[in-house]
């Protein structure tokens, strides 16, 4: 098994009052470097780390929704479509532009996110695929002050309860949402509409630096399942496309919160926080234990990272002086990320027909094969059919003397 790094991207939200004097940001090189001021009255010893350099796999610098999908997107329809799970996350500071990459701006067709152009990818991928039955199902989950909603749920939000949805792991480690609504979407329309009805159900709130300021985690999740409709001995595939719209991490004393929006932030900094240590646990080797089940977000995200799945972290920055420490920040995750390695696999669905066609095919293989040894012995009366009854009950007799009176041997050849 091939194990391959989480990819990291890094975006940077556009802004008139760009501090040039702090942040150099090279797209060809691929590199960030970061000019910090020490900080004045700090005490007699002042150890503050004036620069920082990093370098990912991507800089989108003042780049088009086009060109983030073209270099974050696209390739993960076809790799859903073969069995992979994938996982696309944006992380950040609240504001910088997370649910903007994700699901886009209503304002401009051009303005859509990463959503609703890979659902317009996978159905046009799925019309050039006729000679594959393919079905795509849609959930949309929302992790609220770590408390899990369905956010297509026909039952109300404030009705819903926490114990409606569990977090459980299959007979082979993967995640799975109990509970959780999975609808059919049979088109892209479908899709879409599924897509908007969940956005009408989520949790935002306004403080000063976002208006529309997500209050929580929200995962809009693509289950694909994939046969041939030519060859029924072909495997069939299940995958997932996980699409994760983390809610941006805050500075409390700049977001000026209070209340709820105060509360809700508390919880957003505290899941983040343990989804760090999830993080940094993965990239020290020596460490055995991985703290996935501290909370509800890094318990669902196991499977992406550090599991089964190809992921990609976009890292959101506001790159102005006054969130120079929130870039820092969120430059420092991504690249603890880079470091995490995920071992995906193709996953396949026991079919039940086709294994015991399978069976079928193998015991056809041994008979043949039993005839052939048999012939080589000489042996050429001999059939492998079913036993009569009369044939049965004389085995059991001979199998019960065996057992009981001490007969050293049992001879059925007899039989065949």
């Amino acid at each position: 098994m091939v194990k391959s790094a989480i990819r990291v991207c890094v975006r940077t939200r556009p802004t008139a009052s760009y501090a040039n004097d702090c942040i150099r940001i090279d797209p060809s090189s691929r590199s960030i470097q970061i000019f910090q001021k020490k900080k004045e009255n700090s005490g007699v010893v002042n150890n503050q780390q004036e620069n920082y350099s990093y370098r990912f796999d991507t800089i989108l610098h003042n780049s088009s929704q086009d060109t983030v999908f073209a270099e974050c997107g696209r390739d993960y329809v076809k790799s859903v479509l073969e069995g992979y799970n994938g996982t696309l996350l944006t992380y950040g500071q609240t504001g910088a532009g997370k649910t903007f990459t994700m699901t886009g701006g209503t304002s401009n067709y051009q303005y859509r996110g990463m959503i609703p152009r890979m659902i317009a990818e996978l159905y046009k991928e799925i019309q050039q695929r006729p000679e594959q039955s393919i079905s795509v199902r849609v959930s949309y989950l929302e992790i609220y002050n770590e408390t899990m909603m369905d956010l297509l749920s026909q039952v109300p939000l404030a009705e819903q309860s926490d114990t409606l949805l569990n977090i459980v792991e299959d007979a082979k480690g993967n995640v799975v949402v109990k509970g959780l609504s999975c609808i059919p979407a049979r088109t892209e329309e479908e899709a879409l509409n599924l897509l908007f009805e969940g956005e009408m159900a989520r949790s935002i709130g306004e403080h000063q630096l976002n208006k529309a300021s997500s209050r929580s985690h929200c995962v809009f999740t693509l289950h694909i399942e994939v046969a041939s409709r030519i060859k029924s001995n072909d495997n069939v595939t299940v995958s997932k496309l996980n699409l994760v719209d983390l809610a941006g991490s805050e500075r409390v004393a700049k977001t000026h919160s209070e209340g709820s929006i105060l509360k809700e932030a508390m919880y957003i900094n505290k899941s983040l926080s343990f989804l760090e240590q999830v993080v940094v646990a993965l990239g020290d080797r020596h460490r055995d234990h991985i703290p996935f089940r501290q909370s509800k977000l890094t318990h669902l995200l196991k499977d992406s990272v550090g599991g089964n799945s190809n992921t990609t972290l976009i890292a959101n920055i506001w790159p102005e002086g006054r969130h120079l420490e929130e870039t820092i920040s969120t430059l420092k995750f991504a690249n603890r990320m880079k470091k995490i390695k995920n071992d995906a696999v193709v996953n396949l669905k026991e079919d039940p027909e086709i294994h015991i066609k399978k069976m079928e095919r193998e015991i056809r293989e041994l008979k043949q094969e039993l005839a052939m040894h048999d012939a080589l012995a000489n042996r050429s009366g001999v059939t492998y059919g079913s036993f009569s009854e009369e044939q049965k009950e004389d085995v059991k007799r001979r199998v019960a003397s065996f057992v009981y009176d001490g007969v050293s041997s049992v001879n059925i050849l007899d039989h065949q």
